[in-house]
C-alpha cells in the first residue's frame, strides 16, 4: 500500500526488478554445473553478480542467484522440502535460528573452505561463514532534510512528515528499525503496540508505505521520500551512482545484522556451495565488494577497511551497536507482520 498518491512510473519502477529477475533465476535454477543461491535483491544480488560469479565460474561452476529476502528464503525452502528451492541461503541471525529449528541448513567442514583461517573468529560459525556485519541506520537526503538523530523525532518532527519512507516486517533491516520505534515510545521487543499506534497515528501525515525495499530505494532516487531505513552498503550505493544521500546513526545505537551463508539440507550441488562460499570470504572477493559502490564491511583479516568505509562507521559507532534479540523477535514476527498490514490499509 502507498499512503501518499504516487505515479504508475514510480510503483513499476520499484517492483520491475523483484518481477524480473527471480523469474531468471528458477528457468536457470538446475543447468548443468551449477548452483542456485538466495541472495538479497538489489544491492546485495548486483554485488555478488559482478564480484563472486566470476570467481566460481572460474572454479568450474555457474552461480545462479535467485533474489528473495530473507524471509522469503525461509519460506520458499519450507514450501519444497525434499527438493530445495535453492542449494545456498544468504541470512541474518533470525533466519539462521529459524532454519536450524526447522531443520533446513546442515553444519559446514571448514576443512572445504581454504580462505577459512582467514576469517574474524566470530565469523567463524559451524552453519557457515559470516560475510559482513550490516550496520543500519537513517538514509537521508541532506538536500532536503535535516540530519536525523532519532527514530522519535522521524515522527514527532513536522520537517519529517510525508518524507519518510516505510515497508513492513518482511525486512529484518525494518523489523529492527520498528523495534527500536517501539522503545522509543515505551514499547520493547516483547510490547510493539507503541510502534503500532504511532504508524497509525503518522499514516494522517502524509506517511509513505511502500511494497518493498526496491521500491523505497525507487522512490528516494525520485524524491517522493527523503528518509528511509537503510544499511550502510544501500547509502554507499546511492552516492556511487550520484545520488544525494547520507548515512546517520541513531544516537541510540545503530542495529548490526551479520550476514551468513548457509548450506541447504538436500543441496542438489554442495560441492559448488563450498565453491561459492570460498569465493564469498576470499581476500580478492571481499577487497572488491568492499569498494563502491556495494562497500560492504569485510570479514576477511586480510582486508583493510577503506577510507570510505571508516566515513561510515566509527571506533565510537561499533561500539554503540545493537544486537537484536531474535529468541524474542522471531515468535512475533508473523502477528506483527499481520498486525502492520491491518493498519496501513485501515
Amino acid at each position: 500500500m502507498l499512503n501518499r498518491k504516487l505515479s504508475r512510473r514510480s510503483v513499476m519502477a520499484g517492483l520491475g526488478g523483484l518481477v524480473a529477475a527471480p523469474m531468471l533465476g528458477v528457468s536457470r535454477a538446475r543447468a548443468a554445473g551449477s548452483v542456485v543461491v538466495a541472495a538479497f535483491p538489489g544491492s546485495w544480488e548486483d554485488a555478488y553478480r559482478a564480484a563472486v560469479a566470476p570467481v566460481v565460474k572460474a572454479a568450474g561452476t555457474e552461480l545462479v542467484l535467485a533474489p528473495a529476502l530473507a524471509q522469503d528464503q525461509l519460506a520458499k525452502l519450507l514450501a519444497s522440502q525434499g527438493k530445495p528451492a535453492f542449494d545456498a541461503m544468504m541470512v541474518s541471525p533470525g533466519q539462521t535460528t529459524e532454519a536450524i529449528a526447522r531443520g533446513l541448513i546442515e553444519k559446514v567442514d571448514p576443512s572445504k573452505l581454504k580462505n577459512w583461517s582467514k576469517l574474524l573468529p566470530a565469523a567463524q560459525t559451524e552453519w557457515g561463514p559470516n560475510v559482513t556485519v550490516e550496520i543500519t541506520g537513517f538514509a537521508y537526503n541532506p538536500n532536503l532534510v535535516p540530519k536525523p538523530k532519532t527514530y522519535r523525532e522521524l515522527f514527532d518532527n513536522p520537517v519529517y512528515h510525508g518524507k519518510v519512507g516505510w515497508v513492513g516486517f518482511g525486512s529484518n533491516t525494518a523489523t529492527l528499525a520498528w523495534v527500536e520505534i517501539a522503545k522509543a515510545f515505551g514499547g520493547s521487543e516483547d510490547n510493539m503496540a507503541p510502534a503500532f499506534k504511532i504508524l497509525a497515528e503518522h499514516l494522517n501525515k502524509g506517511a509513505v508505505i511502500a511494497n518493498s525495499g526496491n521500491q523505497q530505494m525507487a522512490l528516494y532516487q525520485q524524491n517522493e521520500i527523503a528518509v528511509f531505513i537503510s544499511s550502510v552498503g544501500n547509502v554507499a550505493n546511492l552516492k556511487a551512482r550520484g545520488v544525494p544521500c547520507e548515512f546517520a546513526h541513531p544516537t541510540t545505537g545503530s542495529p548490526a545484522l551479520p550476514v551468513a551463508l548457509h548450506l541447504v539440507k538436500g543441496a542438489a550441488n554442495p560441492e559448488g556451495v563450498y565453491q561459492y562460499m570460498d569465493a564469498a570470504i576470499s581476500a580478492d572477493v571481499q577487497r572488491k565488494l568492499a569498494q563502491p559502490p556495494s562497500e560492504i564491511l569485510p570479514t576477511n583479516t586480510d582486508v583493510p577497511l577503506t577510507d570510505s568505509l571508516k566515513s561510515f562507521i566509527s571506533d565510537a559507532d561499533i561500539k554503540n551497536l545493537i544486537y537484536p534479540n531474535w529468541a524474542k523477535i522471531n515468535p512475533n514476527r508473523a502477528a506483527w507482520s499481520a498486525e502492520f498490514d491491518r493498519v496501513v490499509k485501515k
